[in-house]
């Protein structure tokens, strides 16, 4: 037990974790998750979907949510680094519409949980990048939703590379603004 470091964000929920790295000559060895460990940090969600993905420089994603079965997310870069975004939707949240960001990386080896009911997204800042990520829901394809990367009244300060042209998908180029999302959702409320 305790072999992983969790820092509470200032969006209650957010936790990005740094297990323990054991290493010598040979290399290293590190626990990624532990279910003992994780429920001992106050995490104690249970996966049942791995996924991973692999992106060039300047691949943005995002930012992504589930409508009807929202998802806890444990995300980690196991190759080069993103800057990895988390966006509070909970209805009556204080942190409502705030984003928080962090840089993660292959050498860094920082997970970042996210818990149910968050926008998420990430943006490829290396030459490549490997990302993982554990869901505690399946995937369901008519379930997706989407905020735009850009909106103003999110306002994130993505780290944008210089003379990077900056690569997403046309789904993600398409998303509507926060404000569409406010309206939808309160819109579902009422069906």
């Amino acid at each position: 037990m305790g072999k992983i470091k969790v820092e509470r964000c200032e969006i209650e929920g957010l936790m990005v974790v740094t297990p323990t790295v054991f290493g010598d000559p040979r290399g290293y060895f590190m626990e990624t998750y532990q279910y003992l460990d994780f429920c001992e940090a106050g995490i104690p969600h249970t996966f049942v979907q791995d996924n991973q993905s692999s992106s060039v420089k300047g691949v943005l994603r995002g930012l992504h949510f589930q409508i009807n079965y929202p998802q806890d997310k444990l995300v980690r870069v196991v190759r080069g680094n993103v800057f990895d975004v988390a966006v509070d939707l909970r209805k009556g949240s204080e942190t409502y519409g705030r984003w928080f960001g962090v840089e993660l990386s292959a050498e860094n080896k920082k997970q970042f949980f996210i818990p149910k009911n968050f926008a998420h997204g990430f943006y490829v800042l290396s030459d490549e990048a490997e990302f993982c990520y554990k869901c505690s829901d399946y995937y369901h394809p008519n379930d997706e939703g989407g905020i735009a990367f850009d909106d103003p009244e999110l306002g994130i300060e993505w780290p944008f590379l210089p003379d990077t042209p900056l690569i997403m998908s046309d789904k993600d180029r398409k998303w509507g603004s926060f404000a569409e999302y406010r309206e939808a959702a309160a819109e579902r409320e009422r069906e």
